[in-house]
């Protein structure tokens, strides 16, 4: 008699939580695990910034404030994407959510509807198909390669656009792979966005991790596009905030007011205390963010160095982010299989990539220390050696 919504019905659990969860669990129970599945920095959030959290405490600044986030806070992401992006936003069109993950959630509610179609590049981050689908909307899957760096390129774009195609989501730095468009990647989407009228949605949490060139932004090379733009970011990854649960859009008026819409009568407010911990850290970009990148740019060289030198495993060399995308094809064609293995024999967690949409591939994380770096890539040496 009683069922669930079809909608609900449609939606995968996430893999990477499931890993992450069964390890954690084995630590608990005292096994020594090493964590390549982690999906957060493991540096503590900078102290001025907690301090400006316990201040708000102390103050009582612990009540209600309007749905779309604190004017100051909305007036600190502007000049953020001024000064990072050169391009200029007004508080009226920035909505602060709990968390970036929320905010594209919301995004995909108010443009999709039934018969629409999303276009996704291929390797992913797992929550974009699911959300397209809650919207319910259709993932369209573009596969992409590595001889590519993983990312879209204008010919497979405008293949994947048809009547009924609403928005393209675009991710750089990219989860899973550490993928970063370069300026011309972009002019040549662009090339193929302008004469296709449909909204871009460009996730952009990772934007201050890059261990070379600049990450571009979009919105950067034709402000033209600015109002099909919906932007994504947070202070979640930038600052060690994943717990704190802020992100943001920029976006138009039209589309942010239904956002304000919709997230009032859901989520109501982002938490009071946090929106003044992450305006501490957008107003007061220090030397903690260069430290804490020059950190993972260290135990990026070394993850990878190590990786390398495992024979018949084919090892992407990120440029953003803090991931290494590793195709374990000539191992097993199934990588939650190998996961799976890995954990129970190694005690060592990575993500499958068939949570990415990429068979074949697992993900892992180098959001650790040098120590467990060296100890897990070992172990996985051992294992594969011995031929799982």
């Amino acid at each position: 008699m009683f069922d669930l919504a079809p909608r609900v019905k449609k939606i995968k659990p996430s893999s990477t939580l499931a890993i992450t969860a069964k390890a954690k669990q084995m630590e608990q129970e005292g096994k020594d695990i090493v964590n390549f599945a982690a999906g957060e920095p493991d540096f503590d959030t900078p102290d001025y910034i907690k301090q400006s959290a316990i201040k708000a405490i102390r103050n009582g600044f612990t009540k209600y404030t309007p749905s779309t986030g604190i004017l100051e806070l909305k007036q600190a992401v502007c000049k953020y994407l001024l000064n990072s992006k050169g391009v200029r936003y007004s508080p009226n069109q920035i909505v602060i959510g709990c968390g970036a993950k929320h905010c594209l959630y919301n995004v995909l509610q108010v443009i999709c509807s039934a018969g629409d179609k999303v276009i996704i590049p291929a390797p992913y981050w797992v929550s974009y198909p699911e959300m397209v689908k809650l919207a319910e909307a259709e993932p369209v899957i573009v596969k992409t390669s590595r001889r590519n760096e993983f990312k879209i390129n204008s010919i497979q774009l405008k293949k994947a656009i048809d009547k009924d195609t609403k928005a393209f989501i675009l991710n750089s730095p990219l989860n899973p792979t550490g993928s970063i468009y370069s300026k011309q990647d972009l002019l040549d989407l662009i090339s193929v966005l302008k004469s296709n009228n449909i909204y871009i949605i460009s996730d952009e949490i990772y934007d201050q991790l890059y261990y070379k060139d600049k990450v571009n932004s979009i919105i950067s090379l034709d402000k033209n596009l600015k109002d099909r733009i919906i932007l994504i970011g947070g202070v979640s990854k930038t600052y060690a905030m994943t717990g704190w649960r802020i992100g943001y859009l920029a976006a138009t008026e039209k589309i942010v007011q239904s956002i304000a819409n919709l997230q009032s009568h859901s989520t109501s407010n982002p938490c009071s205390i946090s929106q003044m911990a992450a305006l501490a850290a957008l107003s007061k970009p220090g030397s903690e963010i260069s430290q804490m990148v020059r950190k993972f740019d260290e135990r990026r060289k070394l993850m990878y160095s190590k990786l390398k030198k495992i024979p018949k495993l084919g090892v992407f060399k990120p440029q953003g982010g803090f991931y290494i995308f590793c195709d374990i094809s000539k191992y097993s064609n199934d990588s939650l299989d190998f996961a799976q293995k890995l954990l129970d024999e190694k005690n060592v967690a990575v993500i499958p990539g068939i949570a990415f949409g990429c068979e074949g591939f697992v993900r892992m994380s180098f959001a650790t220390s040098i120590e467990q770096i060296n100890k897990g890539v070992d172990r996985i040496n051992e294992w594969l050696s011995r031929g799982k």
